[in-house]
C-alpha cells in the first residue's frame, strides 16, 4: 500500500469518527435534560436582579455585536448561548433597532422575543420649532406626564443658573428657550431631564461670539435677541427669507418704528384670554406699541438666532408672506400695500 494511499484512508476514518462524534457534542451541549451547557447558558443570568438595564439595539447591528453589548450589560451569560439561541430558533436578522428595558432576572428567550417584536422602552420625545411654551406643554402630556410633572419641570426657578438663562428675567417663563429637538425618553426619565436637555441646546447657540455681536452690532442682550428671534421663527419658515426679515424687523427696532408683527398680537391675545386679533391691545402687540414685545412668542432655532445676529445686507422697511408661500419685501408703504393686496389674499384675510 502506498503512503499516500494510506493517508487518504486515514483521514477518511478521521472525518467518519468526527461524524459521528459532533451530534454527541452537540447532544451534550443542548443537554437534553436541562443540565447541559446550553441549557444553563440560556437561563436568566441572576434571576433575583430586576434591575433594568437600557441596552440600545443600532440599526443593522449584528447578532455578535448584540451578544457582545449584553454580555457587557450583565444581563446574559453566554454570548455564544445566546447566538446559538438566535440561531436554532430561526431569528437571525430580526432584531430591531431601538432602545429596550432589560434585566439579568430575563431568559435569553424572552430577551430575544422582545428583541424581535420591538418592544423598545425608549422613545422619542420631539419639541417642535415655533411653539408656544402652551404648545409644549401638550406635547408633554400626550408623551404620558401628568400636569404635576410638566408644571415642576417647566418651573424657571429650578433652572435659575443655567448657562441658557442667563439674561432671562428672573420672574419670566421659560418661553421661548426650549430648543425644538428629538429627546430619548424610557417610561422612567423625569421630564425635567428633558427640559435641561433642551436648555442644554439653547446655552450652545449663545457662544461668545455671538453674544458679543448681538451686543456691538445691535444692542440686543441675549434675551432680546431671543425675542426678536421667536417672532422671525413664527414670521416665515423658509430659511432664505430669515435673515432678511430679520433686517426688516431690526430696522424698524432701531428706527423706533413699531414691528407692526401680526404673530405678536396674536400671542398676545392668547396670552391674555381675549378675542384673538391683530387689535389685541396688549402689551405685545408690535402693532399698537413700538419696541420689542415683553418676551418671547415661540421657541426658536439656531437659524432664526443668527439671521438675528448676522441679518441680511439689505434695505427693506417692510415685508408681507404671500399665500404661495412666498414673502415679499419692499421700502416703502405704498409698496407694500400694493404686494398684500396681490399675492395676500386668504392669508390676510385670517387675521
Amino acid at each position: 500500500m502506498s503512503v499516500f494511499r494510506y493517508n487518504e484512508q486515514l483521514k477518511v476514518r478521521r472525518s467518519k469518527k468526527w461524524f459521528l462524534i459532533l451530534p454527541l457534542l452537540f447532544i451534550l451541549l443542548i443537554g437534553g435534560s436541562g443540565t447541559g451547557w446550553y441549557s444553563l447558558n440560556i437561563k436568566p443570568l441572576n434571576p433575583s436582579d430586576t434591575a433594568l438595564r437600557t441596552v440600545t439595539v443600532d440599526e443593522g447591528a449584528t447578532e455578535n455585536t448584540i451578544s457582545s453589548k449584553l454580555e457587557q450589560e450583565g444581563i446574559i451569560r453566554s454570548p455564544v448561548a445566546y447566538r446559538l439561541y438566535v440561531r436554532l430558533n430561526g431569528a437571525q436578522g430580526q432584531m430591531q433597532a431601538g432602545g429596550y428595558e432589560l434585566s439579568a432576572a430575563m431568559s435569553v428567550a424572552q430577551i430575544v422575543d422582545r428583541l424581535t417584536k420591538g418592544e423598545v422602552a425608549i422613545e422619542l420625545l420631539t419639541i417642535l420649532p415655533a411653539q408656544r411654551l402652551d404648545q409644549i406643554e401638550e406635547a408633554f402630556s400626550e408623551a404620558g406626564y401628568s400636569d404635576e410633572d410638566i408644571e415642576e419641570a417647566l418651573n424657571s426657578d429650578n433652572y435659575k443658573n443655567h448657562p441658557a438663562l442667563i439674561d432671562k428675567p428672573v420672574l419670566a417663563s421659560l418661553e421661548g428657550y426650549l430648543y425644538p429637538e428629538s429627546f430619548q425618553k424610557t417610561p422612567t426619565t423625569p421630564l425635567r431631564s428633558i427640559v435641561e436637555l433642551s436648555l442644554d441646546e439653547t446655552a450652545l447657540l449663545f457662544d461668545d461670539k455671538i453674544k458679543a455681536d448681538l451686543q456691538t452690532n445691535h444692542g440686543l442682550d441675549l434675551h432680546q435677541a431671543v425675542i426678536m428671534a421667536s417672532i422671525v421663527e413664527r414670521e416665515v419658515s423658509n430659511p432664505d427669507d430669515r435673515t432678511k426679515v430679520a433686517q426688516v424687523f431690526l430696522k424698524r427696532y432701531k428706527e423706533g418704528i413699531s414691528l407692526g408683527s401680526d404673530p405678536t398680537a396674536l400671542f398676545g391675545a392668547l396670552l391674555f384670554g381675549i378675542e384673538p386679533g391683530v387689535s389685541a391691545d396688549t402689551p405685545y402687540n408690535t402693532r399698537l406699541y413700538a419696541g420689542l414685545p415683553p418676551g418671547p412668542i415661540n421657541n426658536i432655532s439656531a437659524e432664526s438666532l443668527r439671521a438675528v445676529a448676522y441679518p441680511a445686507d439689505t434695505d427693506f422697511l417692510f415685508f408681507v408672506s404671500g399665500d404661495d408661500g412666498n414673502t415679499y419685501f419692499s421700502n416703502t408703504l405704498a409698496q407694500h400695500e400694493a404686494l398684500a393686496a396681490e399675492h395676500c389674499i386668504e392669508l390676510c384675510r385670517s387675521y
